[in-house]
């Protein structure tokens, strides 16, 4: 069986290189996306030139623009985002019916293992797309060939914002070893604090530790982030036009109940069982989106983005609660409540200790750090916190 040989595509900045295909004016120039007039703007992208001052994604947008005084600000075009999506993935489709879309912003995973007699060697069809994505859509992707999807991601954030990287089976260990761990896909911003309090800074330090000794410090994912520190990854590519992956987490409540007390126990509930799905997977979600159903039949939905992406309960629940007052509007009592997390991907890789973006402050890490080990030690309701007491046993 041949090896396997995955390409990753990763336009950097995607917005922002949309835009300048837009407006090449734009190019060199410090560039940040985001909501101007809106109340409460928070960074969407931002140009390579604004990142070295400081701009991060999730930044306030007035705090955003102190650090890089000289900044361009444009609104965001999620259509135009999406057309150009659509656009790349038409010039790699040739090459592979397993192109994976992930997460919508200028990434792309392509499977093309054993195409070599029909396109070449990986590299060389890594080589073209880039060539061709210059030429038609004025976009210069990144690319990287590896085993794995996350071999191939790894790889990608290493040669950002330009270049390009092959790594050949049996090297994964190796390339992992000396990297900060924040790059490795699935290490979040609580996992890296309490790492480096034991003064683990590295992805080899992850090997010096046991499964168990691990597992006191992380949890039920101490296995899943040991397995991805040795570039353990058997994840497949999806098919073009395949559903993409969702965390979906719903509770039906025992009484139909109008009581906000009540149905918030339930929300913190769902967040949590999220943010454990989320975790164990080393995903992040990028969107969140609340279902009520009421007693009278009627349903109502809201959704929201989580920028920067997140697994971290107290976020997701936040993003939770901000949807049920959109969704809420009726007095009607509610009966069943459904959270879904999507445009899932890696966590995105910072190397100044998470602080720019809107992460979860340090105590709240720490909780549910400690509560992810409680629970993968002794179950899913050894520990409940007090807000969660008002439920019935969990549902599933």
């Amino acid at each position: 069986m041949p090896e396997r040989a995955i390409i990753h595509l990763n336009v950097a900045d995607f917005a922002v290189a949309v835009e300048r295909v837009v407006d090449p004016r734009l190019r060199g120039r410090p560039v940040v996306i985001a909501p101007e007039g809106a109340a409460r703007a928070v960074v969407y992208d931002m140009s390579e030139e604004a990142y070295r001052e400081g701009v991060r994604k999730g930044l306030p947008l007035g705090r955003a623009l102190r650090r890089c005084r000289g900044a361009v600000v444009l609104p965001p075009h999620p259509d135009r985002y999406e057309r150009a999506m659509r656009a790349l993935l038409a010039r790699a489709l040739p090459y592979s019916p397993l192109v994976e879309v992930a997460g919508g912003d200028g990434h792309l995973f392509l499977d093309v293992t054993g195409t070599g007699r029909l396109h070449g060697p990986p590299a060389d069809v890594a080589w073209r797309l880039r060539r061709e994505s210059r030429a038609a859509l004025g976009l210069d992707p990144i690319w990287s060939v590896a085993p794995s999807k996350l071999m191939a991601k790894v790889a990608t954030r290493l040669v950002k914002p330009d270049g390009e990287y092959v790594i050949a089976a049996g090297e994964e260990a190796s390339v992992l070893a000396p990297l900060p761990l924040p790059l490795l896909p699935g290490v979040e911003a609580e996992d890296w604090r309490r790492l480096r309090e034991l003064r683990l800074a590295r992805v080899g330090d992850l090997g010096r530790w046991s499964p168990l000794q691990l597992e006191t410090i992380l949890g039920a994912r101490a296995r899943h982030l040991l397995a991805a520190a040795r570039g353990v990854d058997p994840s497949p590519v999806l098919p073009a036009g395949a559903r993409p992956p969702v965390v979906a987490v719903d509770h039906e409540l025992g009484d139909d109940s109008n009581e906000r007390a009540h149905v918030e126990a339930v929300l913190w509930e769902l967040a949590e069982r999220a943010g454990a799905a989320l975790r164990a997977q080393r995903l992040a979600a990028g969107r969140l989106a609340l279902v009520l159903d009421h007693s009278d039949g009627v349903r109502a939905a809201r959704c929201l983005a989580a920028r920067p992406a997140t697994a971290g309960t107290f976020r997701l629940f936040r993003l939770a609660a901000r949807a049920l007052d959109l969704a809420w509007t009726r007095r009607v009592r509610v009966r069943h409540l459904r959270l879904v997390a999507d445009r899932l991907a890696f966590p995105p890789a910072q190397l100044e200790l998470f602080a720019a973006g809107p992460a979860e402050p340090p105590a709240e890490a720490a909780l549910v750090a400690a509560l992810d080990r409680i629970r993968g030690r002794y179950g899913a309701d050894a520990v409940r916190l007090g807000r969660a007491l008002r439920l019935s046993p969990r549902a599933g």
